[in-house]
This record gives structure tokens, C-alpha cells and sequence, in this order.
């Protein structure tokens, strides 16, 4: 009876994920867009679950996979490399255009790369100091995007990088508007499609990991390090792996990213966006994938939906309260609320391994 309940849930979840753009059109593109980025915000949130949520590993640099990510597609699949060097003119007269299929896997073997170069000197870092070096990680990817313009322009530093291309696949380019069968689809339906068949794959990959023998190797991991070395766990390729994984999840996103916008610079890549996706796994439920998607879904739509509150706010204070910062306020208080009320995040993993006592309490 409970797995028939459960199929039923998940085809009316996926009926409204399907329907959604089709209903948000008519109130304008700003809408579907909220979106599209959310369901970019799950795909980082998976991503980070995997090294914060299942191996126990505080990453506060995770933004900069989403940067590498970005920027590698933003070099592959706009004019800038052709312009700057005249190799690469002599190479593509055409110009850069990278079609998706090999976005896809250099985003996440590039990011991954990274993951692994940053786990490498940071195996015997627990805790705060492990969030430190991967603070610091994070602010030296940001700091290198913004100064790499000279002597050799290979970022474009603080101006960044535009007229990226957008994604095209079998024909379609997901830059203009398509019909289908009478069903006006537009740019960032077409973006929102793609972002929720790529949330839906990595959704499956994570519950794979999370079931597998790794999976179990990185919660004992996460549970009592010492331990789990003891009964034989190879902690420091688990921690490389987890790493590597989780910044691959990154990498896609960021590429991701560059196409939707059409362009990049380092001011997307802040530590504000770090903190963030770290927010949303932790208030969704760290270790969880639902609470993980609920926290991202939530915490990426909340700001946008606040701008209809703070709005009319501002207005009955005839001006004297900012807008922008009544909504950071109005967020700042919702997490807040929910730390308080919900500890363990809106939607936790169920309990596991409950001790005799109170197993015996549920009996009588």
C-alpha cells in the first residue's frame, strides 16, 4: 500500500514539474526563471550534500567548482578566446561553439579535477579548520577570475565575459522560442526543461551513492573517523572521492549557469553564494536528498518571491525602510525561525539505530 502511495506522489510531482513553466508563462519570464535558477540551486545543493551531507566534510568553498564550471564554458563558447589569441582564430575561424555533449562531461571532469587538487592537503583538516582552507579556496578562485586579464587576458578579470553562446543539441538552440504541437515554449522553458532532466539524473545518482558501499563508507566517515579507519575504510580516497563527486555537481551547474545568462564575471562567485548553498542543505536537511531539494527550492525562490512583500513594506513606511535590505531582513528571520523550530532542518532524514530504551518505550 505505502509503495503504491508512493508512485502516486511521484507522478503527480512529476505532472506538476512538467506543467510548471507552462503555467508560469503567462505571468512573464521573470517567473520561470525563478525557476530555472532553483533548480540550479538543487543541482549545486546535491552536489555539496554529497561532501558536507554524507562524508561530514564542511566545504565553504563550493562556489568555486560553480566559477570553474562557468568559465569553462564561458571560454569555450564565446568570442573571447578567438579574439584575445590569434591561434585560436587561426584554429576556429567560426569561432568557439561547444555543443552540450562535451559541455557537459569537461564541466564535470574539470570541476572534479579541482575537488581532487583541493582534498589533496586538506585530508587531515577536521571541522573549523577545514572550513577555513576551503574558505580561503573558494576566495583564491574569485581573486584569480578577477586578475587574470593581464599579463595575458584569459578571464577579462572584473568585466567578464559575454555573448556566450546558448546551449544548442540536435537541432534545437535553446537561446529562441519553440513550438510543439501548437505549445509555445520559450528561451528559459526550453533552459527549464534541461536543468530539471539534469536535477532528475544527478537526483539518481546520488540515491545510487548514498545506497552503495561508498555511501555507507563516507557516513561511518562522517559518524567517527577513527572508527570507521579501524574496521579498514581507506579514509583518504573516500575523502578525495567525495570531493571529486561533489565538485563535478558543480562544475555542470556552472556551465549550466554561463549558458543561461550569457555572461559571467566574478561577481556571481562571492562567499555570500557559498554560505548560501551551504543553507540550503542544512536547512533543508543535511543528509537528506528531499530536505536537501526542499532547502535549495525554498531558499532560492524566497528572495525573489520577498520582492512583492518588501515592495508594498517600504511603500507604508513612506520610504524609510530600504527594500533590498527589508528582504535580506525578512530572509535572515525565516532561517532563523526555522533553526529554532525545525534543528535538524525542515526535512530530516528519519532516525536510524534507535537505542533499546527507547525502542522498549514505543512498545509499552
Amino acid at each position: 500500500m505505502n509503495s503504491n502511495k508512493r508512485l502516486v506522489a511521484i507522478l503527480v510531482a512529476a505532472v506538476g514539474l512538467l506543467v510548471l513553466p507552462l503555467l508560469l508563462q503567462p505571468f512573464g519570464n521573470a517567473w520561470v526563471r525563478i525557476a530555472d535558477m532553483a533548480l540550479l540551486y538543487v543541482l549545486l545543493s546535491l552536489g555539496l550534500n554529497i561532501v558536507v551531507g554524507y562524508a561530514g566534510l564542511l566545504d565553504l568553498g563550493y562556489v568555486a567548482f560553480f566559477a570553474i564550471g562557468a568559465y569553462m564554458f564561458g571560454l569555450l563558447a564565446s568570442p573571447h578566446l578567438t579574439e584575445t589569441f590569434p591561434l585560436f582564430a587561426a584554429m576556429f575561424p567560426n569561432g568557439l561553439h561547444t555543443p552540450l555533449w562535451i559541455v557537459i562531461p569537461a564541466a564535470a571532469g574539470i570541476a572534479g579535477l579541482f575537488g581532487v587538487l583541493l582534498g589533496a592537503p586538506t585530508l587531515r583538516l577536521r571541522g573549523d579548520y577545514l572550513a577555513i582552507v576551503t574558505l580561503g579556496f573558494g576566495e583564491i578562485i574569485r581573486v584569480f577570475l578577477n586578475n587574470l586579464d593581464h599579463p595575458v587576458n584569459i578571464t577579462n578579470g572584473p568585466k567578464g565575459i559575454n555573448q556566450v553562446d546558448a546551449i544548442k543539441f540536435f537541432g534545437f538552440d535553446l537561446g529562441k522560442t519553440h513550438n510543439f504541437f501548437g505549445v509555445e515554449l520559450k528561451s528559459v522553458s526550453m533552459y527549464y526543461y534541461l536543468f530539471l532532466a539534469l536535477v532528475v539524473v544527478s537526483v539518481v545518482i546520488c540515491h545510487r551513492l548514498e545506497v552503495s558501499r561508498v555511501g555507507r563508507a563516507w557516513m561511518a566517515i562522517r559518524e567517527d573517523e577513527i572508527a570507521a579507519k579501524a574496521m579498514g575504510i581507506n579514509t583518504r580516497n573516500l575523502k578525495l572521492l567525495a570531493f571529486g563527486m561533489g565538485a563535478t555537481f558543480g562544475g555542470v551547474s556552472g556551465a549550466m549557469f554561463a549558458a543561461f545568462q550569457g555572461f559571467i564575471s566574478p561577481e556571481s562567485f562571492s562567499l555570500m553564494e557559498s554560505v548560501m548553498i551551504v543553507a540550503m542543505v542544512v536547512l533543508g536537511g543535511i543528509g537528506h536528498l528531499p530536505g536537501v531539494i526542499l532547502g535549495a527550492v525554498l531558499l532560492s525562490a524566497l528572495p525573489e518571491v520577498l520582492r512583492y512583500v518588501a515592495g508594498p513594506l517600504q511603500a507604508m513606511t513612506d520610504g524609510r525602510l530600504d527594500a533590498a535590505i527589508l528582504r535580506q531582513f525578512l530572509i535572515a528571520v525565516a532561517m532563523i525561525s526555522v533553526m529554532l523550530l525545525r534543528p535538524r532542518g525542515l526535512w530530516p532524514s528519519p532516525d536510524h539505530g534507535k537505542s533499546m530504551q527507547q525502542n522498549s518505550k514505543e512498545k509499552a
